[in-house]
């Protein structure tokens, strides 16, 4: 039986990485720089530090961090009326929250992405444990995002449960020795050592055993 339950954010719980990709591509635009074709699986479940690095070897960005973070995230606020939960993920969630389980929310995304994408959806909660991008030395695919959540659960690593959309999130759940659920929106092979969810159903059986 499972001690708590670790949800990815972006993708898993909520349809946003359309939005993240939108404001990334229309922030290199306005440094006149085009996106290429292969751009969303070369972003998809890293962090904004690692995404900026790539666009600067790769691209040709000049723009330092924190000012491509603020571009970045002008469009993406400016967004956010658009955001969605990923289908039956946010009611699932809801179902286990009411019937005791501990979750977290466990992110690659800022504090302040993070903060916002869960008041829209409806998720902010008194004691909600959330770890973000700002919490960690170190993003995914490194454990430590998973390891500090469950240390702020009191939770044994073996006995959580990680749930992600994205091989770089899934990596770091397997590596941080939890039972890792891969939830992929996309064509994408599954990491080693993760196990692939086809659908919600499926998804829902594995989360309620034991609650």
């Amino acid at each position: 039986m499972p001690t708590a339950i670790f949800w990815d954010m972006d993708g898993t719980l909520l349809d946003s990485e359309p939005l993240h990709e939108a404001a990334l591509v229309a922030a290199l635009e306005a440094m006149g720089i085009v996106a290429p074709p292969e751009f969303h699986s070369l972003v998809v479940g890293r962090d904004a530090r690692a995404i900026h690095g790539w666009c600067a070897e790769h691209l040709g960005l000049t723009l330092a961090l924190e000012p491509w973070l603020r571009l970045k995230y002008r469009t993406y606020f400016a967004s956010l009326h658009r955001l969605q939960p990923r289908e039956g993920a946010v009611d699932l969630f809801h179902a286990l929250r009411a019937a005791g389980a501990t979750q977290a929310v466990v992110s690659n995304s800022d504090r302040l992405v993070v903060a916002a994408n869960l008041d829209a959806a409806g998720l902010s909660a008194p004691a909600q444990l959330t770890v973000s991008r700002n919490d960690v030395r170190r993003g995914k695919p490194d454990p430590e995002p998973y390891l500090r959540a469950a240390w702020l659960s009191g939770a044994e690593p073996a006995r959580c449960i990680a749930v992600e959309d994205s091989v770089t999130g899934a990596r770091a759940g397997v590596a941080a020795g939890m039972r890792t659920l891969f939830w992929p929106q996309s064509e994408q092979g599954t990491p080693s050592g993760a196990e692939r969810i086809k659908d919600m159903a499926h998804l829902a059986s594995v989360l309620k055993e034991g609650f």
